[in-house]
């Protein structure tokens, strides 16, 4: 039996999506177009909110947050993919690893608490139009987008913590094209249980909480 090997030297294998060269190429350019249309969009997005004055409104502030994370969630996978494309070499580092799979959870749960910022935002506009601008103040929204990158990242790191203090051993091949914690988990050696259950914990923590957040049940959010 192998012996388990949980250091920070060891480097994992992604199988990819296919095996196939000629495969490989056709998704190669697939997957570049994609990522290059998805930059492009996002970028002018944050641009055309940033440089015009009248879309400095709460609505574009948080629609422009959301292009940030769509470009970092992206480009957190898409290149390291497009590079196992058209390399031999599919391994990836422990510690590119772990920061592709913080990344990954961090940008998912920063993403789901902006939805719900942004759906508060509409409540508030169409449900109280008279108070929107004091209500939705500059502070209010920046607190708004705060705590969705908190969050994110605190819920990331805590989970990329519990799956890398796990032991890894045997031939460490990911089946699949990026981190992810399921086929992770089918490599460790030692007890998952613990993984798991904080991994439904924070999952249903952040769509029960997501909704409340979105909801409007406090006084500031009820018109007057």
């Amino acid at each position: 039996m192998s012996s388990p090997n949980h250091t920070l030297g060891t480097a994992f294998t992604l199988m990819g999506l296919t095996d196939d060269p000629v495969l490989e190429k056709v998704l190669f350019g697939v997957f570049l177009v994609v990522y290059l249309l998805t930059l492009a969009g996002n970028l002018c997005m944050i641009v055309l909110i940033s440089t015009s004055p009248h879309l400095h409104t709460p609505m574009y502030f948080f629609l422009g947050h959301l292009s940030f994370v769509d470009i970092c969630y992206s480009s957190n996978i898409t290149p390291n993919m497009l590079h196992d494309f058209l390399s031999e070499d599919k391994t990836i580092s422990y510690a590119g690893c772990f920061t592709q799979c913080l990344l990954f959870i961090a940008l998912v749960i920063t993403e789901i608490y902006l939805l719900a910022s942004m759906a508060l935002d509409r409540y508030v506009a169409i449900c109280s139009p008279l108070h929107y601008s004091s209500r939705m103040s500059r502070n209010v929204c920046i607190s708004l987008v705060t705590f969705p990158y908190v969050s994110g990242f605190l819920h990331g790191l805590s989970q990329a913590l519990l799956t890398f203090h796990l032991s890894f051993c045997g031939s460490l091949e990911i089946n699949h094209f990026y981190c992810a914690d399921p086929p992770l988990l089918l490599l460790a050696c030692s007890d998952t249980h613990i993984k798991k259950m904080a991994m439904f914990v924070v999952a249903g923590f952040t769509l029960l909480s997501s909704l409340s957040f979105s909801c409007p049940t406090s006084s500031f959010l009820q018109p007057s």
